[in-house]
């Protein structure tokens, strides 16, 4: 474990230990420990949503409303969450989420890095915060501070101004209140005011406690239910006319949670002083309900206005009134008289609490409105449309390219390619395999994030999704969370298959989709087919060629022997490797060298070969290329071949049979050779041609260069995205 990790351990153990106690210190220990060395079945599933929560905040009550609820909100209306708190966090979450809400984190390099990376793939970042704990400026306002250590201030103060800096490497924001709107506004493009609510539980909870308090009818019971009031200027701020109204009202009793001390001035009426100890917030509600009027003091300061209005939410929710201080959050969402009773001066919170301790039913008329107000606006399942918006708003366009597998070949190449396309241009890309495998592809181009549809469930809503081969059509038919369904066709699979194999008519019906699908194409051949046979539209983007990979690196000079390179899967009968073994065969050992490139099978035992490349990654092909002379390339089927390509990129001739997959750019006696299939004699003539006619040469390699550059991915990169986007 490193320093800086070791010192966040420390800072936090300190900031519990202020903040909590002892207990729960203790088993906060325990569970980290316990979840270290025995992490449980839950933690290896993997899941793929809209949202991640992470949580900064060691704090029961503030992570509840802020990550709990939100998540609650945010489900309720479609988006998919999940949460982790800030010390488990790690690079891997960036694959599986769109979206991520920091909350209250403090900067640690694991979570500077997580928002680096996360913009680098396109994800966007939220930080939600409660209070105005992110600049001392504000900080310095709270005159507790002035009553700690100079280490425990430094530690305070060390957490806000990395909370400062965590906030200012985020996108956008989320606050509670109007203030803190303002606040983070002035670090933030945008920040959306999703207030504190109440969830199902907390509804819950408050209806029972509802049903079974009953309140003793010979007192009024005024609740002050936030902790201890020793040395609490909220509470020093009403103390004058709490007093007033004991004194005035003989029946009047005063409820706290977690006195510690009463001042001198109360203690001439600490017969009528009630307390109840800490409880955990679900108890909460039962001693709201047996209290008569709540009160919500608060000092007026820019660091108070940014506070949150939870103690009215909470009494509402049990039918209780609350009287509050006409400051933030409590003036915005207290109708005055009406949801709740505000107040500004000594006088008012005298005449607000004796106009409530003399009347019972306008008691029940104030609690019944603002428990009316919070049921239709200031809970979960009523109010989370806003945030949803919000966020699903601000996320770049989230594309999902399906793939059979990550193994090379021609058709996965081409996908690869274009979701690093798609990413260079700012849209968050994913690749699911539908193997095993979920190991990022990082190549010449960068990384790419990949999901292993075996491994993972996949719940969040796409923008698009894009299948690559006919077996990968069935997944993003019967996804539920994304409505533009795309099929990139890239050869008839149809034919890839012998007679009387079901997959032929599986891979047929695919391209008769008889549901909303948008066909796309990087072949002609392949457009023309989905329309003269299928009757299907199909968008059009031509294929292309990484230049900065596939390089010229010297001219073929035709000395000693001349190599020829046969490529392809012996196991794939449309690629028709026999026939060029039987060619190369054929040809004079001593005139020629053979060099065999395949991705999968091995070679036949009859093939006659000098040098054989097997499951060569896709960044060294370029290597074998520019150690040949000559590409013979005998498939018979292809929806676009790139071999020929790439070998006129290195400078490199090519001798093909023609077929439907190169006709798109292969001219014969232009830029290569053709040969008809099965005349071998004809294809050794074309060879021994290349190899005696210098011209020949030279306007082929010309030609063919041209042709390859033409094709650069950077000359076509916009056809690709107008693929998926438009």
């Amino acid at each position: 474990m490193n320093k800086q990790r070791i010192h966040e351990l420390q800072n936090k153990v300190k900031m519990t230990l202020h903040d909590e106690g002892i207990i729960e210190l203790t088993k906060k220990t325990f569970r980290f420990v316990n979840k270290k060395i025995f992490p449980s079945k839950e933690d290896n599933k993997k899941q793929y949503k809209d949202v991640l929560f992470i949580n900064g905040c060691s704090l029961p009550h503030p992570q509840r409303y802020r990550v709990d609820h939100q998540i609650e909100q945010l489900e309720a209306y479609g988006v998919t969450c999940s949460r982790v708190n800030y010390e488990q966090l790690n690079l891997d979450y960036l694959k599986y989420f769109s979206a991520f809400v920091i909350y209250r984190c403090p900067i640690i390099p694991m979570v500077e890095e997580f928002i680096k990376k996360a913009k680098e793939n396109n994800k966007v970042v939220f930080y939600d915060i409660d209070d105005l704990v992110f600049d001392l400026n504000y900080t310095n306002q709270i005159k507790y501070l002035d009553t700690v250590s100079e280490e425990e201030r430094n530690l305070y103060n060390d957490g806000v101004k990395r909370m400062g800096q965590t906030l200012k490497l985020c996108d956008y924001g989320i606050a509670t209140t109007k203030r803190l709107q303002i606040e983070m506004g002035k670090q933030l493009k945008d920040v959306y005011i999703n207030r504190n609510v109440a969830s199902e539980s907390m509804v819950m909870y408050s209806h029972n406690a509802m049903k079974t308090v009953k309140k003793d009818e010979s007192k009024i019971v005024i609740g002050y239910l936030s902790g201890t009031i020793t040395h609490n200027d909220d509470f020093k701020l009403i103390m004058p006319a709490i007093i007033d109204v004991m004194k005035k009202y003989e029946n009047v009793y005063l409820q706290i949670v977690g006195l510690l001390d009463l001042p001198e001035e109360m203690q001439q009426l600490k017969d009528r002083v009630l307390t109840a100890p800490f409880m955990p917030w679900q108890k909460l509600p039962e001693l709201i309900c047996s209290i008569d009027i709540n009160l919500a003091p608060l000092e007026e300061s820019i660091f108070n206005e940014a506070k949150s209005e939870n103690k009215w939410t909470e009494a509402g929710l049990c039918k209780v009134p609350t009287v509050a201080s006409k400051v933030g959050a409590f003036d915005e969402m207290i109708e005055d008289g009406k949801t709740g009773l505000l107040c500004s001066t000594k006088e008012e919170w005298v005449d607000k609490l004796s106009k409530l301790v003399e009347n019972k039913e306008y008691r029940k008329q104030i609690g019944e409105n603002a428990y009316k107000k919070i049921m239709e606006d200031c809970i979960t399942i009523n109010s989370g449309k806003g945030i949803a918006d919000f966020i699903m708003s601000k996320l770049n366009k989230n594309i999902a390219i399906v793939l059979p597998s990550c193994n090379i070949s021609g058709g996965i190449m081409v996908a690869i390619k274009h979701a690093h396309i798609l990413k260079k241009n700012g849209y968050d890309v994913t690749l699911f395999n539908a193997e095993k495998v979920d190991n990022n592809i990082v190549d010449e181009s960068g990384e790419i994030n990949v999901i292993s549809l075996q491994k993972t469930m996949v719940y969040a809503k796409f923008t698009t999704m894009v299948a690559t081969m006919w077996v990968t059509l069935p997944f993003i038919r019967t996804y539920y969370n994304c409505d533009d369904k795309r099929y990139l066709v890239q050869g008839y699979e149809t034919q890839f298959y012998p007679d009387g194999k079901f997959e032929k008519i599986m891979a047929n019906a695919t391209y008769n989709s008889l549901t909303n699908l948008k066909y796309l194409t990087i072949s002609k051949w392949c457009e023309s087919w989905l329309k003269n046979k299928f009757k299907k539209d199909c968008l059009y983007a031509p294929n292309g060629l990484d230049m900065n990979l596939f390089k010229f690196e010297k001219e073929r000079k035709f000395e000693g022997k001349t190599k020829i390179l046969i490529e392809g899967n012996c196991k794939d009968h449309y690629k028709n490797i026999d026939e060029a073994f039987n060619i190369a065969n054929k040809l004079d050992k001593d005139k020629y060298e053979i060099h065999y490139l395949s991705y999968e099978k091995e070679p036949k035992k009859w093939y006659k070969y000098d040098y054989f490349y097997h499951k060569v990654p896709h960044d060294k092909v370029s290597e074998i290329y520019n150690k040949c002379d000559i590409l013979l390339k005998t498939s018979i089927l292809e929806s676009f071949s790139y071999p020929p390509l790439e070998m006129m990129a290195t400078g490199g001739i090519c001798v093909v049979i023609p077929n439907d997959g190169n006709r798109e750019y292969l001219k014969d006696e232009e830029n290569c050779l053709f040969y008809e299939h099965g005349n071998i004699n004809q294809a050794i003539e074309k060879i021994e041609r290349i190899v005696n006619d210098k011209e020949l040469r030279k306007k082929l390699v010309k030609n063919g260069l041209e042709t390859a550059k033409s094709r650069d991915w950077s000359n076509i990169e916009k056809d690709i995205v107008n693929l998926y986007v438009s």
